[in-house]
């Protein structure tokens, strides 16, 4: 029997590659995402095979979400790749507070609802969890406070559900996918450098699910930057001009 992904933020980027790959693979893959005509674009792809139109900031996510894992027929992977970010200096508030809106709350709605989805449905055999975050949580990144803090929150977070799920006995996994650059719409038009090719970025993405990775960084450049980083004490971190 075919297995069962439900890719939240399928509409771009990562997200749509994911969807892609998971169904070329033989999963049987339901998508979601704000932007419905895309949605229904992917809907041709083999394996695609149906579709939810949700914002993770609405209060009505979850039952949007619920009712597309029924479409589906259930769920063994929950894949989250919705989230937003800017180079904010000059701390528009608009901007923060709809990035903490969007990688806070909406991600916390939307984990915890598959979380709990897979507690009451998937005691059997192995359920996973698997969301884009960044290298960006490493360090406090001050081009891009809210950005930054959320993907440190996402980070923590997942790892709270992954000694929960170890706490409960339950057949509950995580994966912590934590890209650097990567040429999405997300930064379209930049010039930062060692930007990741989505194509790429998604084999690593669904190598890594496959084999069970509780955090992945992608790729080994990234790796090794980030390993620096945390190397650098606080108080010449916050010293030092780092832009992102």
């Amino acid at each position: 029997m075919a297995k069962k992904a439900i890719v939240m933020g399928a509409t771009s980027g990562i997200g749509m590659e994911v969807a892609k790959l998971l169904a070329a693979k033989g999963w049987q893959v339901g998508i979601a995402g704000r932007r419905i005509e895309r949605l229904q674009a992917l809907i041709s792809q083999g394996g695609i095979t149906c579709y939810q139109q949700i914002d993770v900031t609405s209060a009505e996510a979850p039952s949007l979400l619920l009712e597309l894992i029924y479409k589906l027929g259930g769920m063994d992977l929950y894949f989250h790749s919705s989230g937003i970010g800017w180079q904010n200096n000059s701390l528009d508030i608009e901007k923060e507070l709809k990035t903490v809106e969007t990688n806070g709350l909406g991600f916390t709605r939307m984990v915890d609802t598959a979380f709990n989805w897979f507690v009451h449905h998937h005691s059997s055999q192995k359920a996973r969890i698997a969301c884009i975050t960044s290298i960006a949580g490493t360090k406090g990144l001050g081009a891009a406070p809210a950005y930054s803090a959320t993907k440190r929150f996402q980070n923590h977070y997942l790892e709270c559900l992954s000694q929960q799920a170890r706490m409960r006995h339950l057949p509950i996994s995580i994966t912590d996918i934590r890209p650097g650059f990567v040429k999405t719409d997300l930064i379209a038009g930049s010039t930062y450098p060692l930007q990741l090719q989505p194509e790429d970025v998604t084999k690593h993405i669904v190598r890594a699910i496959e084999k069970g990775k509780e955090v992945k960084v992608i790729d080994w450049r990234y790796a090794i930057l980030v390993f620096f980083w945390r190397l650098i004490p606080r108080g010449l971190w916050t010293r030092l001009k780092i832009t992102t």
